[in-house]
């Protein structure tokens, strides 16, 4: 897990994502990941779920996103495991002190699950 420097609460996913460079640095290293459905545009290495209702999905494209949200939900388990920190759940600091703050969370976390 890593964790970027903060950014104001109204920047989207997918900005904060190309302004740490993320995006770039995994088509570079040709690492797929996958994101949900804010990640349009990305890319060709973020793979996204298809987009449509459910019911007017193939059967097919329901098991690709089916597939989808059981990779994604390992990520979403681990932001959920850190959210479990009161001090993160409480936070309401200035974007500049946030960031220490959370790569120290996850520090701890880390050693702590060791």
């Amino acid at each position: 897990m890593w964790a970027s420097p903060a950014l104001a609460g109204a920047v989207h996913d997918i900005r904060a994502a190309r302004e740490h460079g993320i995006i770039e640095a995994l088509a570079e290293a040709g690492i797929v990941c996958w994101a949900d459905k804010g990640y349009q545009g990305a890319g060709d290495t973020v793979r996204l779920p298809y987009r449509s209702r459910w019911d007017s999905l193939s059967t097919g494209r329901q098991a690709v996103n089916r597939s989808h949200a059981k990779i994604r939900s390992l990520v979403e388990q681990a932001i959920a495991t850190l959210k479990s920190w009161r001090l993160l759940r409480e936070l309401r600091r200035s974007t500049s002190r946030i960031t220490s703050l959370v790569q120290a969370v996850l520090c701890l976390h880390l050693a702590s699950s060791n």
